[in-house]
């Protein structure tokens, strides 16, 4: 571990990054990501590497290894740009890109798998902008499934506000479905897609409300699920007044595997010293189809990866060296470890120009 504080502490303005563990990386077969290709442990990119006429060699780092991967795929220095986000999105290891043209380009160059002399980028129709409503700011980025090139793909894009838009990019001539939503709850929020109930879904701000949105009939109205708390854990006074200091988000993530649906409730304050946000809390709740949200420190074998990116979670089992019952986090300014059992917390803050995880990928993608 003292070797890649010591390269992270390096590549990182100074400030050193948490690494959970020192283990060889494997390659497994089955995941929930896939039911028979051999596939590559989660991770994400720390940076990249200039190499020259705007170009940087991608330095990533895999979940089970506690030292970097060197690739030799370049990408434009600007998705990794620690400044000023080049990205603003991610799903399934692609990125999403918006320009002043008002067009959102899926990419696939940080995608450590993928060919680094023929990146794919898919451009979708110019957004269409709703009145009362922007496209300026991106809140996050979900697919329907693991690549915009499948032919049922469905593209959701969650606006900061009320319109949250739709698109099937393998379509001859693709265009937008766009919906305003009413309720305010869902303004900030972001979206995800569920296999579990084949739709988009949005866990509302306070996490009491979920939206659900049919893929084939999205509608203003979504479905609604409305959530009963249990289980909840006991807080000192102190611990409160902490948690009522902190900005909280809240993140729908799904096991493939088990078929199980939870809720995390991340809290986070900024650090005076640094100026930099700090994760001061993470709750996790079970939700089952009544609506139940049980609080719980036990998500057995599983292992969630929360990011810019649509979260996910993997079986701690399919690649040996990560830890079970933990949930990863990465950020614009931050990188950790919540250990669930005892609600423990290691993380550091450090800037990331491209703070998403990205999920078990295919090895035949290489």
């Amino acid at each position: 571990m003292s070797l890649l504080l010591s390269q992270l502490s390096r590549l990182c303005l100074g400030k050193p990054a948490l690494v959970r563990r020192s283990c060889s990386s494997l390659l497994i077969i089955s995941n929930g990501f896939s039911s028979s290709l051999p596939q590559t442990p989660p991770g994400f990119v720390v940076r990249a590497n200039p190499c020259g006429e705007g170009l940087g060699k991608l330095l990533f780092l895999k979940d089970t290894e506690s030292w970097f991967t060197h690739l030799e795929k370049k990408v434009p220095l600007e998705l990794v740009d620690r400044d000023e986000m080049g990205t603003v999105g991610s799903c399934n290891g692609w990125v999403a890109t918006l320009k002043d043209d008002g067009v959102l380009r899926l990419q696939d160059d940080l995608n450590p798998t993928t060919s680094h002399t023929h990146p794919k980028h898919i451009s979708l129709p110019p957004l269409v902008t709703l009145p009362h409503c922007q496209t300026q700011i991106i809140t996050n980025v979900s697919m329907s499934t693991s690549s915009p090139e499948d032919e049922d793909c469905v593209v959701a894009v969650k606006f900061l506000g009320p319109q949250l838009s739709f698109c099937r990019p393998a379509q001859s001539q693709p265009e937008w479905t766009n919906i305003k939503i009413e309720d305010p709850c869902f303004f900030s929020s972001r979206v995800m897609f569920s296999k579990i109930y084949d739709r988009f879904r949005i866990p509302g701000s306070g996490g009491n409300l979920i939206g659900s949105w049919d893929l084939n009939k999205p509608k203003n109205n979504p479905k609604i699920q409305r959530l009963q708390y249990q289980n909840l854990p006991k807080l000192t006074k102190i611990k409160r007044e902490l948690l009522d200091l902190c900005s909280t988000s809240e993140h729908l993530v799904e096991s493939r595997t088990t078929g199980e649906t939870f809720l995390v409730k991340w809290f986070r304050k900024t650090s005076r010293r640094l100026s930099l946000m700090r994760t001061k809390a993470l709750m996790v709740f079970k939700i089952d189809e009544e609506g139940n949200a049980v609080y719980t420190q036990d998500i057995g074998d599983l292992v969630m990866y929360i990011s810019k990116s649509e979260p996910f979670c993997v079986p701690a089992s399919s690649f040996p060296g990560l830890d079970r019952n933990s949930v990863q986090i990465v950020d614009v300014d931050e990188n950790g470890t919540i250990r669930l059992h005892d609600s423990s917390i290691a993380s550091h803050n450090i800037r990331f120009g491209a703070p998403y995880f990205i999920p078990p990928q295919n090895i035949d993608q290489v």
